[in-house]
């Protein structure tokens, strides 16, 4: 358990909103305090979280709802949901908000929706179970990575064409742009790597990171969520059943170091103050709140039922 002296300045104004898996549920944390204030149902299997650019609404993917269930991150209100195609799993907002690209695992495509209008603009047919997107800092392209077809597909945001495919790794999990667009970090769960693409040479990978843990057999070393931080320095990789956060310097690829966090760590996200990093932890139950400055893992807080999704808004 950290000490009170951790917590003597406030981190942020923020919310931190939770989506547990097995439990339905969405559990949100006090941003300054850590503390659970709040928890409501989440819909039918709750997966893929995200939160408007102005923070004000939520949007869950309901993956056996067939989905997209949307809330007000102040009152909790749930308001009209969006279709999202079958079994929606992860998706990303354009950065100007609008629209919303959902990974449909079970069908193959990625649906494009209309977060005003509620209406489906596109169905892109891409590899099998998609489940990983990301978009450029510009907003002109949105990655998806399919698990069983080990590709990265790259998507024009306008023509909501394919225009690029790689080949990385056993089933990639997870996409995210180096913040000024010159990265793209793909991570591969079975593969236990992440493969780092050019975008400047048509998405041809130019590194692969590679991990190892004193102690922990390789096949449990499985690359899943990911992210950089705002000044690109460092890159986080959840390493799922490893129980560790790697911390990567992003520009040489080194490994710098491994943080033990709870029981297979999944997805991650930052504070909007990008001073603290919280991981889901699907077998223990709990978030972890690692400092990045430090990178000390600061406590872990007990949320729902296995979570699995996480994001912070202001």
């Amino acid at each position: 358990m950290a000490s009170a002296a951790l917590f003597a300045t406030p981190a942020d104004a923020s919310k931190i909103f939770v989506s547990n898996e097995k439990g339905n549920t969405i559990t949100v944390l006090d941003g300054t305090s850590f503390e659970v204030i709040h928890t409501f149902n989440g819909g039918q299997r709750p997966r893929g979280i995200t939160a408007s650019p102005d923070g004000k609404t939520l949007y869950i993917c309901a993956s056996d709802d067939n989905l997209v269930r949307v809330f007000d991150t102040e009152t909790y209100e749930e308001l009209p949901s969006l279709p999202s195609g079958p079994d929606p799993e992860l998706f990303v907002l354009h950065p100007s908000g609008n629209p919303l690209f959902i990974a449909n695992e079970d069908d193959n495509i990625v649906t494009v929706v209309d977060v005003h209008t509620r209406q489906v603009l596109a169905e892109i047919p891409v590899g099998v179970e998609p489940e990983g997107m990301g978009v450029s800092p510009d907003g002109k392209v949105v990655v998806n990575t399919s698990e069983t077809t080990n590709m990265a597909h790259m998507i024009d945001t306008e023509t909501f064409e394919i225009f690029a495919n790689t080949l990385v790794d056993s089933r990639p999990r997870f996409a995210q742009f180096s913040p000024d667009g010159a990265a793209l970090f793909v991570t591969s769960e079975i593969g236990g790597t992440v493969s780092v693409l050019d975008p400047a040479d048509n998405y041809e990978i130019k590194h692969k990171i590679e991990f190892a843990v004193p102690g922990v057999l390789p096949e449990a070393l499985q690359p899943v969520g990911l992210r950089v931080t705002e000044d690109g320095k460092k890159a986080y990789v959840a390493l799922g059943p490893a129980n560790r956060v790697a911390v990567v310097d992003a520009a040489s690829y080194e490994v710098k170091d491994y943080l033990l966090v709870g029981q297979r760590v999944w997805q991650l996200a930052f504070s909007p103050d990008g001073k603290h990093l919280f991981t889901t932890n699907g077998n223990s139950n709990d978030v972890s709140i690692i400092e990045v400055a430090t990178d000390k893992v600061l406590k872990s807080v007990q949320v729902g039922e296995q979570p699995w999704g996480v994001v912070a808004v202001p």
